[in-house]
């Protein structure tokens, strides 16, 4: 039985993805439910205004900026 050895296909000196490269969004539309679930708190009016000023402020990014 072989070991799985992860990085044993990286070239030497080639490092991790950067967190910007890895965000994927399939259109533009960001609703304020979905950037209030992306930092981790309950749906609440609160926080949805909180969402909808980030969105306004921020635009699409607000929730790229949310996402590890």
């Amino acid at each position: 039985m072989s070991t799985s050895q992860p990085d044993a296909s990286r070239e030497p000196g080639e490092r991790c993805t950067p967190d910007d490269v890895l965000h994927a969004r399939t259109g533009t539309d960001v609703s304020p439910e979905d950037v209030v679930l992306a930092a981790g708190r309950d749906i609440t009016p609160r926080n949805l205004e909180w969402a909808r000023r980030k969105i306004e402020t921020e635009g699409p990014a607000a929730l790229d900026k949310l996402l590890p």
